[in-house]
């Protein structure tokens, strides 16, 4: 089966050090503008998910999720996890380490969109 989500190897590496100084992480892309754009890292007892909330899959143990409406344009495209030098988004657990995790997306190939899953959503 085709995976809605992967990472790189800078993104598992900054995960695993969240992780070990935070426990257990989750990410959540909700869309918009500015912050919104790109995905929150957060610990995984603070968030809650709306029964919209698109469940991508999982890197290195932390679940990432998507805003409905942020899904909606982007169902077709592969989303790839990455952590790239500079700052992280003011409320974002990597704020400070000097690294970003940033969102990269490519369109799947024909072959893929028929081996992938059906989007799993959180309450419905």
């Amino acid at each position: 089966m085709t995976k809605r989500i992967s990472a790189t190897p800078e993104a598992i590496a900054l995960i695993q050090k969240l992780t070990a100084q935070y426990g257990p992480i989750i990410f959540m892309q909700s869309g918009g503008c500015c912050e919104g754009s790109g995905p929150l890292c957060m610990p995984a007892n603070e968030f809650r998910p709306s029964p919209s909330d698109v469940i991508l899959g999982e890197i290195a143990d932390a679940v990432f999720y998507m805003s409905d409406s942020h899904f909606s344009f982007s169902q077709n495209t592969h989303t790839i996890l990455d952590a790239v030098p500079g700052s992280g988004g003011s409320f974002s657990l990597e704020c400070g380490t000097g690294q970003a995790f940033i969102t990269k997306s490519r369109l799947y190939t024909d072959h893929e969109l028929q081996q992938l899953d059906p989007a799993k959503r959180c309450g419905y």
